[in-house]
């Protein structure tokens, strides 16, 4: 469906040489071709700060499908979104929640953020910040919209959690896009 983007990872030699430690597609795409959506995880990171070791021996990515990420950690993806995949309200993505700030540049094509109130589209070069909102996604275009990701785990300040809807902290997206 998609063309999987490149991933260059750096680390040390045990001399403490800057080097590079791979460098080829990312090793994790995962499709939904239902949705005409692909996740291509690039890299996250677990807690904060992030601990930086001369190599990784896991690849950090081979892990379950997760939208949101880990425990004050980051996740950076691109997801690709073929055009004409949408259901019958429109979107090619379920309405979700997260408690994160996420950051969206589109790369290529156009793609719309669909909040509880209105639409925004964005296209190649826009970038949306995403802060814990409900959203979906739709590519209501006739290319594909490649976007990358960068999310930062989060927490609801008290306030905003008393003024959202019943549940809604509680029904945060935690898992893949289907879970």
């Amino acid at each position: 469906m998609s063309r999987v983007p490149r991933r260059v990872v750096t680390g040390h030699t045990p001399a403490g040489v800057s080097v590079v430690v791979s460098d080829g597609p990312v090793p994790v795409t995962r499709e939904i071709p239902e949705d005409g959506v692909a996740f291509h995880e690039i890299w996250n990171t677990t807690g904060a700060p992030a601990m930086i070791t001369a190599v990784e021996y896991t690849d950090p990515t081979e892990r379950e499908l997760a939208v949101p990420p880990p425990p004050l950690g980051t996740k950076i993806r691109i997801n690709d979104f073929a055009p004409g995949c949408l259901d019958a309200r429109g979107l090619q993505s379920p309405v979700h929640r997260t408690a994160s700030i996420d950051y969206g540049i589109v790369l290529e094509g156009e793609i719309t953020l669909v909040l509880d109130d209105s639409e925004v589209t964005l296209r190649a070069g826009d970038v949306v910040v995403q802060r814990g909102t409900d959203h979906a996604w739709a590519n209501r275009g006739e290319v594909p919209a490649r976007v990358a990701f960068i999310l930062v785990d989060g927490r609801f300040d008290d306030g905003l959690a008393e003024r959202l809807p019943e549940g809604a902290v509680h029904g945060l997206m935690k898992a893949g896009p289907r879970d």
